[in-house]
């Protein structure tokens, strides 16, 4: 009897481990998607910047396909993170300002992956809710993320406020907030790294945004000022300004890398690299004096501001590692994409093309042109008029209303300095840049109105003295919710 007990415990034991490993190959792949905020895609050490120090970002490109040209449908931050949770256009869904609320009926990344299986969790900054900066996203608004650690809004990142699941109690992180994120990323991870469901966890840190000076002091004095090199497009006359803003922005940068290689070292500790894709990326970049313009300004569409970084590693990555794709990669594109890596179906309200075949295949050589928007330029940016435009691999193509125009050759002139629109010679790729510009706004069928043809349409209104959308009233207890509606 004490034998066969003996091998019946044997026989169960060899069941439970052989059972939990086959359950772990069969899951679908989790998902761990890091979205930093305003980190231009040059600002890297494998992009190729002779000043600032990412080893570990650096590290993961070597690890994953690098998509050299990614770019912010429209460069600023709420904009760009409803495009990518619903794989939609601004255009489509209105969501082209920032405060704005995103409606409950959008489908969104999140609720996709609850259809599937998955655990969804979310840390960091939101900036999809509407009902002011510090107010506590409520937990039907969410979106489909169900463990919740986020705040809507603060750049405050050394006492960085946040909301936990269900309790309304304002809390603060520990320290410099990029590596409290990281913390509770890698708990998050370790909890989940056995389970029999998959996980989606969204990482969401708001640096290397300014204020710029509160960089930790031991990562801005690795940037002496004087040692930093500027981009040959920025005036001598500001030179000094902005370096005194790149200081902090790098040091910013570098300890992000920092906390972001705790997260990227924890998945490979839990064993759960191997079956999790994971993305590092931005939702626009900053134009840090390029062209005169001041630090800070995004929302253009020069490529300081448009492009980001976009790294993504995959299960079974093999041989692609380290691989380059020249394509442009648009922020609709993202999730269907991942969708598409993980093998589940893409819904038909996704405006985004699935790129997963060119992440698992990528090829140089191939090309595309993605569409770029500014619908109403608002703050600071109000005086800039709105524009479309496209980028392909290696040429930029902008228009705008009042009749200016750009072409830029980016592979010749990487700093944008030769306007080529209405050179002849260039005159024939000219108009094949404007027939891809068109076909696109045809796709998503916006004919490219006045700025203030959106706002009535979606019957938005600004505060006149700031030019946006007023999120500060809600700190005084009488902030309106603004939500795209359909006139």
């Amino acid at each position: 009897m004490k034998t066969r007990l003996i091998f019946n415990s044997i026989i169960l034991g060899i069941l439970l481990v052989y059972g939990t490993a086959f359950s772990q190959a069969d899951k679908k792949p989790n998902v761990v998607y890091i979205l930093t905020d305003q980190w231009r895609s040059s600002a890297l050490g494998y992009a190729g910047d002779p000043n600032v120090k990412t080893p570990n970002l650096d590290k993961f490109s070597k690890e994953s396909v690098n998509f050299t040209n990614a770019v912010s449908v429209t460069p600023v931050c709420t904009p760009h993170r409803s495009a990518l949770l619903t794989g939609r256009y601004p255009t489509t869904t209105g969501m082209f300002l920032n405060d704005t609320y995103l409606p409950s009926e959008e489908l969104c990344m999140a609720e996709i992956f609850k259809a599937e299986g998955y655990n969804t969790a979310y840390l960091g900054k939101w900036h999809l809710d509407g009902h002011g900066r510090e107010n506590n996203v409520a937990p039907e608004r969410r979106q489909g993320f169900d463990y919740w650690k986020a705040l809507e809004c603060s750049h405050d990142y050394n006492h960085m406020p946040y909301y936990e699941n269900n309790n309304p109690e304002k809390k603060y992180w520990e320290g410099y907030s990029p590596f409290a994120l990281a913390d509770d990323a890698k708990m998050y991870m370790a909890n989940h790294a056995k389970d029999q469901k998959p996980f989606l966890l969204f990482i969401s840190i708001a640096t290397p945004h300014f204020p710029h000076d509160s960089a930790p002091k031991e990562y801005k004095a690795l940037y002496p000022k004087e040692k930093l090199i500027l981009n040959p497009n920025v005036p001598k006359e500001i030179a000094e300004k902005v370096r005194v803003e790149l200081q902090g922005y790098y040091g910013h940068c570098t300890a992000t890398d920092a906390a972001i290689g705790q997260v990227l070292d924890k998945l490979k500790d839990l064993k759960i690299d191997k079956n999790t894709i994971v993305v590092f990326s931005a939702d626009h970049g900053e134009m840090m004096g390029g062209h005169g313009l001041r630090p800070f300004t995004k929302q253009l569409a020069w490529d300081e501001s448009i492009k980001v970084p976009f790294l993504i590693k995959y299960p079974k990555i093999g041989k692609n590692k380290g691989k380059a794709v020249h394509a442009p990669i648009n922020t609709p594109d993202i999730l269907p994409s991942i969708l598409g890596l993980a093998d589940i179906a893409i819904p038909n309200t996704i405006e985004g093309e699935n790129l997963a075949s060119l992440i698992k295949s990528p090829n140089e050589s191939v090309d595309r042109a993605a569409l770029l928007l500014n619908i109403h330029p608002f703050t600071s940016e109000f005086k800039y008029p709105e524009y479309r435009a496209i980028r392909t691999k290696q040429y930029s193509y902008i228009k705008t209303l009042d009749g200016s125009s750009k072409l830029f050759d980016n592979k010749a002139d990487p700093y944008q300095l030769l306007n080529l629109y209405d050179n002849p010679a260039y005159a024939m790729l000219q108009n094949d840049l404007e027939s891809k510009l068109q076909m696109a706004l045809n796709k998503i069928g916006d004919d490219f109105q006045p700025k203030e043809y959106y706002l009535k349409k979606w019957n938005f209104v600004l505060d006149k003295s700031k030019n946006a959308i007023d999120y500060w009233s809600f700190d005084k207890g009488n902030g309106v919710m603004q939500t795209p509606k359909l006139k």
